[in-house]
C-alpha cells in the first residue's frame, strides 16, 4: 500500500505575531510527547473527525518561536516543550539531520522557512541560530498584498510537499498592515511497505465508523509476519497494536485500536505518550497473522492555538504580553495564528503523506487477525531517533 504523508505547520506573527518549527530525541521524543498531548486536546472537540497531525512539525515551529521569545513568553515554551532550544541545539540539529538522512530509504523531507515583510529586520542571532538547527531560510513578502503574500507562501509549501498540499494560508490570515512574519514548517513522507500488499486481495469490506454506522471500504489484506501486542491502560481498557514496517525499516506505521468493538477510541489516546509508543516496541513480538486494514485519504487543518493554550502556553498569543525581543526589539510582536495541515494516503504499495495513516485491529482465538475494521489510531516513527512523524485518528475512511 503506498503512503504518503505531507504536514505543514504555519505560525504568523503581526505586529503582535509570530510562527513555528520543527522537534528533538529522548529530546525528539520530547518534542513529539509534546505534538501528542496537542492531538489529545484536538480530538476532545473532534471525537467523530479524521484527524492528522505531525507532533514533529508541531515541537519544530514551537522551537523556532522559541529561539525568538523571551522573558515568561519564553519560559512557558521551555516549561511545556521540557527542554530550551539553546542548551540541546547541536542535538536537535543531528535529530533533523538523522530523520532526513538517505539512510532512511523511505522519503522524509522537512522544511522550515520565515516569510518576512519587505524592510522589516530581524535579528541576527535569531536568522543564524534558526538556520543552523532548523535549516530554517528566509524569504522576502509583501504583506500589504495579502492575496499575493499568501500565494508565495502556498506555493512554497507546495513544492516542499511534492503538491500534496496545496493551499495552506488563505489571504484572510494575513494582516496587510500589522503581519511581520509567518513561519511554516513542511513535512512530507513517502514509503514503500517491506511487504506489500497484493492488489487482488483488497476487497470492500465493513468498516463501522465512530457514530456506529457501517460503511463498505476498500480493504488490504495479507497474510505475513507482523510484530504486533496488546496492552491495557491504568483503569484495565485494553487494546491491541503492530508494527507495519517500511522497506527502508527505520520508518513505520503502527495502528492502535481498542480490543473491545465496544470501548470508543477516545478512551484509550489520554494514555498514549511516546513512552507508551517505546513500550509497545519492546513487548510485541512478531506472529504470523492476517492483516485487514482501510485503504484511505485523510486530511485536515487544525488550528493549534486553542489546544497550546490549554498546555499552558498563552503568553505568545496576547498581544500585550507576548516578549519576541529576540527576532526584533523594535516592534512588538505576538503569534495571531498557528495552524497545521496534514493528509495521507494509504495504497497497497505503501504509504504517501501530506498528513497521517490508520489502522484498527481485533483480537481472533485462532489464528491471529489483525482487522481494522473501526475507528483506529495511526503513528509514523522514525525508529532511530523515536520521532513521531505522523499521528491521527481515523474514524471513517
Amino acid at each position: 500500500m503506498n503512503w504518503h504523508f505531507a504536514f505543514l505547520l504555519l505560525a504568523a506573527m503581526t505586529l503582535p505575531s509570530i510562527c513555528f518549527q520543527f522537534s528533538p530525541l529522548s529530546l525528539e521524543e520530547l518534542g513529539s510527547d509534546m505534538g501528542i498531548q496537542v492531538f489529545s486536546q484536538i480530538i476532545k472537540s473532534r471525537p467523530h473527525d479524521n484527524i492528522v497531525v505531525s507532533p514533529h512539525g508541531i515541537a519544530s515551529v514551537l522551537g523556532m518561536l522559541q529561539l525568538g521569545a523571551d522573558g515568561r513568553t519564553k519560559k512557558q515554551l521551555t516549561t511545556v516543550m521540557r527542554y530550551g532550544v539553546n542548551g540541546v541545539g547541536k542535538v536537535l540539529k543531528k535529530i533533523n539531520k538523522a530523520i532526513v538522512s538517505k539512510k532512511n530509504k523511505d522519503i522524509v523531507t522537512v522544511a522550515n522557512a520565515v516569510f518576512v515583510k519587505n524592510g522589516f529586520k530581524m535579528d541576527v542571532p535569531f536568522v543564524t541560530r534558526n538556520k543552523d538547527v532548523f535549516q530554517c531560510e528566509v524569504r522576502n513578502v509583501n504583506f500589504e498584498e495579502p492575496a499575493s503574500a499568501s500565494d508565495s507562501i502556498n506555493m512554497w509549501v507546495k513544492n516542499e510537499t511534492r503538491g500534496m498540499i496545496d493551499s495552506l494560508l488563505s489571504p484572510d490570515v494575513i494582516d496587510g498592515v500589522l503581519t511581520r512574519l509567518v513561519l511554516v514548517n513542511a513535512v512530507y513522507f513517502k514509503g514503500l511497505w517491506k511487504s506489500r500488499f497484493q492488489p487482488e486481495n483488497t476487497k470492500k469490506r465493513t468498516f463501522v465508523a465512530s457514530d456506529g454506522k457501517s460503511y463498505q471500504v476498500p480493504m488490504l489484506a495479507q497474510l505475513s509476519v507482523f510484530r504486533c501486542g496488546s496492552t491495557s491502560t491504568p483503569n484495565d481498557l485494553w487494546y491491541n497494536f503492530i508494527e507495519l514496517p517500511y522497506h527502508g525499516e527505520s520508518i513505520s506505521m503502527l495502528i492502535a485500536l481498542p480490543t473491545e468493538s465496544s470501548t470508543p477510541l477516545s478512551a484509550i489516546v489520554p494514555h498514549i505518550s511516546t513512552k507508551t509508543i517505546e513500550s509497545w516496541m519492546s513487548i510485541m513480538v512478531p506472529k504470523r497473522v492476517q492483516v485487514i486494514l482501510p485503504k484511505f485519504t485523510a486530511e485536515a487543518q487544525t488550528d493549534l492555538k486553542e489546544p497550546l493554550k490549554v498546555l499552558g502556553i498563552t503568553e505568545m498569543f496576547d498581544s500585550s504580553k507576548a516578549n519576541f525581543a529576540k527576532i526584533t526589539k523594535s516592534e512588538n510582536l505576538h503569534v495571531s495564528h498557528i495552524l497545521q495541515k496534514a493528509k495521507i494516503e494509504v495504497s497497497e504499495d505503501g504509504t504517501k503523506a501530506s498528513a497521517a495513516t490508520t489502522a484498527i485491529l481485533i483480537a481472533r482465538s485462532s489464528p491471529p487477525w489483525f482487522i481494522v475494521d473501526r475507528a483506529f489510531l495511526f503513528f509514523i516513527r522514525h525508529n532511530p531517533t523515536g520521532a513521531i512523524l505522523f499521528m491521527g485518528q481515523i474514524n471513517k475512511p
